[in-house]
Order: C-alpha cells, then sequence, then structure tokens
C-alpha cells in the first residue's frame, strides 16, 4: 500500500503537482509514466490560477527527485501537509526511503532540521532539554534539546515508550516546551515528521490515540514499482551517496519566508459554505459508522480543511473543490478512525471505511 501519484494534465501550470490518487486499491487505468504506474480521478484543470504563482513546490519535487525515486504520491502529500502548517507520520517497512525523502526534502529549505532516533532508553529531557547546572557561575542554564528546530525528524517513533512519546504533545499542539515549569517558544516554522515500521511489533510502542490526532496527515509509503526499483539500483551503481545528500547535487530552493508566503497564501482560499458542509458531514459519517469505534474529532474536520486548501493552491486554483476534499480525505483522516477489532479480523481498515463514505455522503454540486 502506498500513497501514489499520476502524471499532471496538461493544462495544469508546470509549477504545480496533480492529484494524489486513492491509496489502497489499485486504479485499472494505465499511468502514462513508469513512475506513476496508479491514477485515479485527477483534481479539475486549473480555471482560476493564483495571482502570484510560485515555483516552490516545483522546485522542491525537481531537487528531490535527483535522489528519490518512485515516490511522488508520498511527496505530493508531505508538500500538502508542509503548505498546511501541520505534522506529517509516515508509515512503511524498512527500506523505502522514508528518512531519505524527509533529509531530502529539508535539504530543498533553508531552514534547520533536527534528527532524533527514537529508542527504547530515550528520556523526555532528550527531546525538549533540560536545566544544567553551571559550576562557574553556580547557576542553572537551560540547554536546549532537538525539538528546537524548524524540521524534526522523529524517526521510529513507536521505538520509544509513551512517557517519551507524550513529551511531543504539546510540541506538536502548542508549538511550545515547558521545562521546569517555563514555556519556551519553538522557532517558526516547525514541523514533526515522524515515521514508523507496521510490521515489527516487538519492542515498540503503538501511538495512542490523542497522539495520533495531533498529525495532520498520515501517508503510506509503500515499494515502487519496477522502473523505478530499477533506477534506484542505477543512481547507486553510479554512486549516489545516500549520506550526504548535497553531494548528489540537491540545492536550497526555498527560504523560510517562500515558505510563509506560500502557506499565507493557502490560507487565503476561498472556501465556500458548501465545501465546510460537506466536510462536517464527512466527519460525522465517521461516528455513526457500524464499524467504527472511535470516529474523527472536530479537530480532525479542521485538518481536512487545511489540507484540501493546499491541495487546491497546488493545483492552481484560488478555491477548493469537492474534488480536493476527496483526494486528501485519506491521508488527512485514516489515522484519527478506530475499527471495531470484529471489523479488523475481516480485512476492515480505515481507508475502506473512508472509501464507503465518500461514496455515501452528498457531494455538493
Amino acid at each position: 500500500m502506498t500513497d501514489h501519484l499520476p502524471p499532471p494534465p496538461d493544462d495544469v501550470p508546470p509549477h504545480l503537482p496533480p492529484a494524489m490518487s486513492p491509496p489502497p486499491l489499485p486504479d485499472p487505468t494505465p499511468a502514462a509514466t513508469p513512475t506513476a504506474p496508479q491514477a485515479s480521478a485527477a483534481v479539475p484543470p486549473a480555471t482560476a490560477p493564483v495571482a502570484t504563482p510560485s515555483s516552490l513546490v516545483q522546485d522542491v519535487r525537481n531537487e528531490v527527485g535527483k535522489v528519490v525515486v518512485g515516490q511522488e504520491g508520498v511527496l505530493a502529500g508531505f508538500l500538502a501537509a508542509l503548505l498546511a502548517d501541520g505534522h506529517i507520520l509516515l508509515e512503511g517497512v524498512p527500506g523505502v526511503a522514508k528518512t531519505l525523502l524527509v533529509k531530502t526534502v529539508a535539504s530543498t529549505l533553508s531552514i534547520e532540521m533536527s534528527r532524533i532516533q527514537f529508542t527504547p532508553d530515550l528520556m523526555p529531557s532528550d527531546i525538549t532539554g533540560q536545566l544544567m547546572y553551571e559550576q562557574a557561575t553556580s547557576e542553572f542554564t537551560f540547554r536546549e534539546g532537538p525539538v528546537f528546530t524548524n524540521l524534526l525528524l522523529a524517526d521510529e517513533i513507536n521505538r520509544t515508550p509513551p512517557k517519551t512519546q507524550a513529551a511531543l504533545l504539546e510540541v506538536m499542539e502548542e508549538r511550545q516546551a515547558t521545562v521546569a515549569g517555563v514555556p519556551r517558544a519553538l522557532p517558526d516554522p516547525f514541523m514533526v515528521i515522524a515515521t514508523q515500521n507496521p510490521v515489527e511489533y516487538e519492542g515498540t510502542y503503538p501511538l495512542p490515540e490523542a497522539q495520533l490526532d495531533r498529525f495532520l496527515a498520515k501517508l503510506y509509503v509503500g515499494y515502487p514499482e519496477r522502473d523505478s526499483e530499477q533506477e534506484v539500483l542505477a543512481r547507486h551503481h553510479r554512486g549516489l551517496n545516500l549520506h550526504e545528500v548535497a553531494s548528489n547535487g540537491v540545492q536550497a530552493v526555498a527560504t523560510a519566508a517562500d515558505l510563509a508566503a506560500a502557506r499565507a497564501e493557502v490560507r487565503a482560499m476561498q472556501v465556500d459554505d458548501s465545501i465546510l458542509s460537506y466536510i462536517t458531514d464527512l466527519t460525522r459519517a465517521t461516528r455513526t459508522s457500524p464499524v467504527v469505534d472511535l470516529g474523527v474529532s472536530p479537530r480532525g474536520g479542521v485538518a481536512l480543511l487545511g489540507l484540501s486548501k493546499a491541495w487546491a493552491w497546488m493545483a492552481g486554483r484560488t478555491f477548493v473543490t469537492p474534488d480536493d476534499v476527496k483526494m486528501i480525505a485519506k491521508p488527512g483522516l485514516r489515522h484519527r478512525l478506530q475499527v471495531q477489532p470484529e471489523a479488523e479480523l475481516e480485512g476492515v481498515t480505515p481507508d475502506i471505511v473512508l472509501d464507503g463514505l465518500l461514496e455515501s455522503v452528498p457531494v455538493p454540486r
């Protein structure tokens, strides 16, 4: 299971990515390129381009493409969450370029990045920082933890106990860290990108629902298609260096100011009342589904709205359509659903539930 991206329509501005197809079910429509073998209904052609089109998205995609192959759909969802100012949970088996993708995207932005390798012995103070006694001054000084950065990579977040996982709750929601009773603001922008392995359960601690709800989107990172995998081998044969991204020619193409300007445009997107009603109906429908124990909270609806606005902006429009909501609904809502255990035994997943709701909830016209 992975999130795929079809080739862009001919009439979409070149700086904008196309829509991401739903990840759970393969589409029988053949793809136009080997790196994007699956496709579904794409976002409609751009009809009202933004007043000042930004090349940020396409520039980032071009730079990331120098290192990462076959994960265009994941990258599109990543950028949507980045533009919507939210956090991301990347889930996939080892070796599918989760960490590499994050490091490469960070290299394309002129912002600071920190990485925490989550382990069973990691303590909360290892994340947020702690007071240190200085003998020279006989005073306590605060030593910042790795969360005081712009982009925080929480690698294998489910390998650390709940006590340490909870250290990120305040950080992700309030954008601050309270140490010794003193709240300390984090830099702006600030984003957490967490990775986790879904197939190895020994020595792991599943994230609780309260923690999952802090993530704006959950993206599945799957195996690349055959041609993409062969290209990975070819690049390694030519000397691709995964340990030093900059050595592969990846350059910073945007600054924090560029990102802030893009986010301002996203926030200014036009959203009709019918779209707000549609998002409300979708989130409320998850709470009445007979196979769901825990539905989407109002915060999930707000998250879906933000992602939809970012998706519409990436498609070159100044307004949100129902198709934008549909395209990004699963990444925005799948981790907020708790399917009943008996339904899980029958193979029901959150994506399957959302597929049914997207078919049954009336779409505004």
